[in-house]
């Protein structure tokens, strides 16, 4: 196979490229930034790119924005994902179209290289590949998502004035309603979202974080 790998650690990247070349495949090219993958495989045109999440400048999500360009421009570039993190609004993304040649590993979770290696094969052969945590943790987010499509437009309102960090009766102000009605809206949300009484959690806290996480 014909391989890029995007890696930003050095010591990571040149051991992949050394890995590769001694199971006999050829690493047409190494790079540490999404800019530079973007351009090495718009020059080598490579069987697969394996891809870390977090490069630079910001250390966040280029990887996985980059896998979504190379899906977009470069569709037959198979794209395997190896990085620490899931990031799963990009990685839903990834996912929702054609999943034929993607896969997502966890580094710290490849206990074996040749299961690695099993996995860049099938992957580049057009199989999908992923790592269980990451399936877990996608359909994690997708059921916040569908908990917080079950809100109605006034507990909706009611949630994005608790995420500005108003009380009761400050959102009961707002709205001009009574703060037993608001009470009411804050019970219905903490229920659809799931989220029952517990004196470890804040809910109100909790619910907000769902808010903004979406």
């Amino acid at each position: 196979m014909r391989v890029i790998v995007a890696e930003d650690s050095a010591l990571l990247r040149d051991g992949l490229v050394h890995l590769l070349q001694r199971r006999g495949h050829e690493a047409v090219a190494a790079v540490a930034d999404a800019h530079t993958l973007l351009a090495a495989v718009a020059e080598h045109q490579p069987d697969i790119a394996v891809i870390d999440v977090r490069m630079p400048p910001t250390h966040t999500d280029e990887g996985l924005r980059a896998a979504l360009t190379l899906r977009r421009d470069h569709p037959d570039v198979a794209v395997l994902v190896l990085s620490q993190y899931i990031e799963t609004r990009y990685a839903t993304r990834l996912l929702s179209g054609r999943c034929e040649g993607i896969g997502y590993l966890l580094k710290d979770r490849v206990a074996d290289v040749g299961d690695f290696l099993d996995a860049l094969t099938r992957v580049a052969g057009g199989a999908t590949v992923l790592d269980p945590e990451v399936i877990t943790q996608i359909l994690g987010a997708s059921r916040r998502v569908f908990a917080l499509e079950t809100l109605t437009a006034r507990e909706r309102q009611v949630l994005a004035l608790m995420a500005e960090g108003r009380s009761n009766s400050a959102i009961a102000a707002a709205l001009e309603v009574s703060p037993a009605s608001v009470e009411k809206y804050v019970t219905s949300i903490f229920a659809k979202l799931g989220l029952p009484p517990s004196d470890a959690d804040h809910r109100r806290v909790l619910a907000v974080l769902r808010y903004l996480d979406s």
